[in-house]
């Protein structure tokens, strides 16, 4: 049976049904642009019914979901008109270079804005401003220099990664209280300053492979994962995870820690399950806690097994939850681990010195 038999109307409710359950493709429209694509059908004549604006000829409005619009892909150079009705707008893999104050004026109601993956080196102060139902906006892999004015408050997902950022003023993210996901990655920030401070939500900061110095002032409460490696942090301040709830990941891969540079007892605390301080320049094994699973210290300056930075005491009571230890690539072998680790480093399963 061919497909061309049905009525466009008909037809992605066909594709639907054919490809699963809608409920899942409704929560993000590309699925269902996705599924149609794979199976190779073209799509450029599935324009939308014309409520709120017409559909851009360059782009693709599925009438099963006339809020989405696609335009990933194209070759395009500038932001194209978008209908008022559109709360999921595609534009990734083009060649877009400015976003104008004016480029969402009507599109006021968006959810996603996909913007990564283009040329984006200026981008309007009031290009945002409108937008306040904002869920999720990608700016990633562009020529941005700085963080975009104005950006909404309703945002929980924003990722600036790979980027030319080298600053971030105190007041980038201010209001940003719903926001749960930053990604930084890959810029060239010097430092972060107090800009992280009232980011209540925050779960998730990436700002690895930068050139900061120090750690970020003002971290949030509810960070469940801190990513720093690949900077030049030589010192970590006091205190440095006592008022964190929930993390459970930290990775300082690639910085220039020194045994000087961290406080005794700043990785003992209970919760942390991945610990990453490879690459730098530790002589000795820091104390950390009996909960932690994964600990990786290659490639370090390392001259000894310390037992006590795992189990103070070693008994059948006392002993470390390390699933992984990583110690290869320092100035230690097997020779130097004391025959009565394995009491302490039993739940061990990868040990490699």
């Amino acid at each position: 049976m061919r497909l061309a038999a049905f009525s466009p109307l008909l037809l992605p409710l066909l594709l639907c049904a054919m490809s699963g359950p809608c409920a899942a493709q409704q929560q993000d429209p590309f699925l269902w642009l996705s599924a149609l694509r794979s199976r190779g059908y073209g799509v450029g004549s599935l324009q939308a019914d014309n409520t709120g604006g017409e559909c851009p000829e360059e782009c693709d409005c599925p009438p099963t979901f006339p809020v989405a619009m696609y335009c990933d892909g194209r070759g395009m150079t500038a932001v194209p008109s978008v209908p008022s009705r559109m709360k999921y707008v595609y534009l990734q893999h083009n060649q877009i270079t400015s976003v104008p104050d004016e480029a969402f004026a009507n599109a006021t109601n968006l959810v996603w804005l996909m913007l990564h993956e283009n040329n984006i080196g200026s981008v309007g102060k009031k290009a945002f401003a409108k937008m306040q139902s904002l869920d999720r906006l990608y700016l990633s892999n562009n020529n941005l220099t700085k963080v975009p004015a104005n950006l909404p408050s309703s945002l929980r997902d924003l990722r600036l990664d790979n980027n030319r950022i080298a600053k971030v003023p105190p007041n980038a993210f201010e209001g940003m209280e719903n926001l749960t996901i930053l990604l930084l990655h890959d810029n060239a920030i010097q430092e972060v300053g107090a800009a992280l401070k009232g980011l209540t939500s925050l779960t998730l900061l990436d700002v690895s492979s930068n050139r900061l110095k120090k750690v970020p002032e003002s971290l949030p409460d509810q960070l469940h994962q801190l990513y720093l490696e690949s900077n030049a942090i030589d010192a970590i301040p006091n205190n440095f995870l006592g008022h964190f709830q929930q993390l459970q990941y930290v990775r300082m891969s690639h910085n220039e820690l020194t045994d000087k540079g961290i406080p005794p007892n700043t990785f003992n605390v209970t919760g942390l399950v991945e610990l990453d301080l490879s690459y730098n320049k530790l002589e000795r094994i820091p104390t950390v806690s009996t909960s932690l699973e994964h600990l990786y210290l290659q490639a370090n300056h390392i001259k000894e097994f310390s037992l006590g930075s795992f189990c103070s005491v070693v008994d059948v009571m006392n002993f470390s939850k390390l699933k992984v230890l990583r110690l290869d690539g320092n100035e230690i072998s097997l020779r130097d681990v004391p025959t009565d680790s394995a009491l302490c480093l039993r739940m061990a399963s990868d040990i490699a010195v």
